[in-house]
């Protein structure tokens, strides 16, 4: 890879990466639903701002738009505000690596909506991995060591909730020729009507007007999720996928540091070892099967073009 590349995936895995960190100081003087409306819509306004510098524009159709509500639903309303809930008694660390057994739950999906026909023995070992290292973070046999019962189940219906979104998006809104940076600016933008919304019903708390919160909830919506997604966007396109998707691991590695350095939080062996077991299950569900071999091997010699 080449050093812009590898600046590339390094700065997102750093922005990415203190997520947690700055969901947990944003949550000192805000609510969770304040918290989130704050940074959808500034993320949002950044990178709709991006895309239309850059001469691009908002999809049209109603239907391109209920799916994208749908998304906006199960991929940002719903998942942040579960996040910001868990973390004001859980372990930023631990709701970061739980986060990344996000893929575990596109799987299952994906399944439920056709797009995976079949599971193959080495994606089956990834979900039952994964599976096994979200229950060692939780520890339901060690109580309180990872953040207590309520800030588990937050984080880990947060992730089923983030997860599911993806597979929505790879069936309703991938093929639709949008481009990408559009899709995510209409998906936080509806996202962010949805928690004006849901504002007066769960968000009047009072705030504490502290400074760490309010630089926290703005780095929040700026810069993990307006230039985060302009960044995600330009290593997809210049990169490849594969590389852009090494970010997983990465972004939880950064994320557990900084919850231990930053903020002192405790992290038993437990979650370690439940933390290299999903990194691992990511690793296997992402892995792509082998190319079926040539039925004629005749045909590779006549052809100089096979390979």
């Amino acid at each position: 890879m080449s050093k812009a590349t590898y600046a590339r995936l390094a700065a997102l895995s750093l922005i990415w990466g203190s997520v947690f960190l700055w969901i947990k100081k944003s949550g000192y003087g805000f609510s969770p639903v304040q918290m989130v409306l704050i940074r959808l819509a500034m993320g949002a306004l950044v990178i709709v701002a991006i895309g239309y510098a850059r001469g691009l524009r908002l999809p049209k159709g109603a239907a391109t738009w209920g799916h994208l509500s749908v998304a906006a639903l199960l991929g940002n309303a719903v998942p942040w505000t579960l996040y910001a809930e868990g973390e004001r008694h859980g372990s930023s660390s631990v709701a970061a690596v739980v986060n990344g057994s996000a893929p575990i739950w596109t799987l299952a999906a994906a399944l439920l909506l056709g797009q995976e026909k079949r599971v193959t023995g080495t994606k089956a070992a990834g979900v039952l991995l994964g599976l096994g290292g979200t229950a060692l973070i939780a520890s339901p046999w060690s109580s309180g060591e990872s953040g207590d019962g309520t800030s588990l189940l937050c984080f880990v219906l947060g992730s089923i909730s983030f997860g599911s979104s993806f597979a929505y998006m790879g069936k309703f809104l991938v093929k639709r020729g949008i481009p990408p940076l559009m899709l995510a600016g209409g998906q936080l933008s509806v996202a962010t009507g949805m928690m004006v919304v849901a504002l007066p019903f769960l968000g009047l708390q009072s705030v504490t007007w502290r400074t760490d919160s309010v630089l926290s909830v703005i780095v929040l919506g700026v810069l993990c999720t307006g230039v985060a997604a302009l960044l995600n966007f330009e290593l997809i396109i210049k990169d490849g996928a594969t590389v852009a998707s090494t970010v997983t691991y990465l972004m939880t590695a950064v994320a557990v540091v900084l919850g231990a350095v930053v903020l002192n939080e405790p992290l038993n062996w437990t979650v370690w070892v439940g933390a290299v077991a999903v990194l691992a299950a990511t690793g296997l569900l992402r892995r792509k099967p082998k190319p079926a071999p040539s039925a004629a091997p005749a045909a590779q010699v006549s052809s100089v073009a096979a390979k």
